[in-house]
């Protein structure tokens, strides 16, 4: 039987909601025509999902068409372009992860566009905390405390897996070795999936991932999961501790997905925008197949999303800067 991946499946399935809901409303003064939402990933991944789980009900509340338009490439700068140069009227809008909104600002030595200047904030959509796992066979610890003595015990020769450099995970395990006095070496993989399976392999010994790449291979044993990065304990996995429950105080950390709209774009427009993605999102039926896949719905205005931006690259430029991480 042909099985559909859990995350495409995720996605398919925010997609179809709201066929059978209220019908549209009576169109304002937007949008005046077709609204793109630029996504800078692959189909499938984490902005897709989040740009999909509004799309379908913004388009039939607005009464235009609202398509998901997959521009991957270049860790984000092909789409992060074709944002900067799209009109700001609120037609073309794109939605990103922490990695394109925050952390390519930090990590390049000549970052390619300034998520700040170069775009007006809309709104944060969704948030996922990473967790901490290890490979049972080749890290046999089961408590925070015991993999961090482990950890200095075996310097040298303990390995992290991630997605790729300057990823949520990886900026996440730098700021972890930071905090515990640890040391691991870096394993950038092909994506967040194949880092993953490298785990379960036991290539490496030790990683941060997303909430929802781990939920199988820990629940079957797999993978052991010592804490997660939230201020609350997951649904999900509700025996896995918190990071301050753990004894690791300071350490709330988050991937994101946010909604973005060129340079220009009016303020009250954006507010319009906004006010609307969150309404959908809080609909009972969209945050319930969110929160299934391990997103938490965040919604809110462009200023409250504007300063959380801020206050993330601040966060993690302090991190790239520590652990002395630049890209060309």
């Amino acid at each position: 039987m042909h099985r559909i991946p859990r995350r495409k499946a995720l996605g398919l399935g925010l997609a179809s909601l709201g066929l059978a809901t209220a019908p549209a409303r009576a169109q304002g003064s937007w949008p005046t025509r077709p609204v793109t939402l630029l996504v800078p990933f692959a189909p499938g991944g984490a902005s897709d999902i989040a740009a999909r789980a509004f799309s379908t009900r913004l388009a039939e509340r607005r009464g235009q068409p609202v398509v998901v338009e997959n521009r991957p490439g270049a860790n984000g700068q092909l789409a992060a372009r074709l944002l900067v140069r799209a009109a700001p009227d609120g037609h073309t809008m794109m939605v990103g992860s922490i990695g394109v909104f925050a952390l390519n600002a930090v990590l390049y030595r000549t970052p390619p566009y300034d998520p700040v200047a170069d775009f007006s904030p809309v709104m944060l959509a969704v948030t996922t905390p990473n967790v901490l796992v290890v490979n049972p066979q080749v890290a046999p610890v089961n408590t925070l405390a015991e993999l961090v003595a482990w950890m200095k015990a075996n310097r040298g020769k303990v390995f992290h897996a991630t997605s790729g450099i300057g990823s949520s995970p990886h900026l996440t395990m730098e700021l972890f070795t930071q905090l515990t006095g640890t040391e691991a070496t870096h394993v950038p993989s092909r994506g967040g999936a194949t880092a993953v399976m490298d785990q379960i392999a036991g290539t490496v010994q030790v990683s941060f991932q997303g909430l929802g790449s781990i939920i199988a291979p820990v629940r079957d044993g797999r993978l052991r999961a010592l804490l997660v990065t939230a201020a609350q304990r997951s649904p999900l996995l509700p025996d896995v501790p918190t990071a301050a429950e753990a004894g690791l105080a300071d350490f709330e950390v988050s991937s994101w997905q946010a909604v973005m709209a060129p340079a220009g774009t009016p303020a009250p427009l954006r507010a319009e925008i906004a006010q609307e993605i969150t309404a959908i999102l809080r609909e009972p039926a969209v945050a319930q197949a969110l929160e299934a896949g391990g997103y938490t719905v965040a919604g809110g205005t462009p200023e409250d999303y504007g300063r959380f931006q801020q206050a993330e690259i601040a966060r993690w430029r302090r991190v790239a800067q520590a652990a002395k991480i630049e890209l060309d």
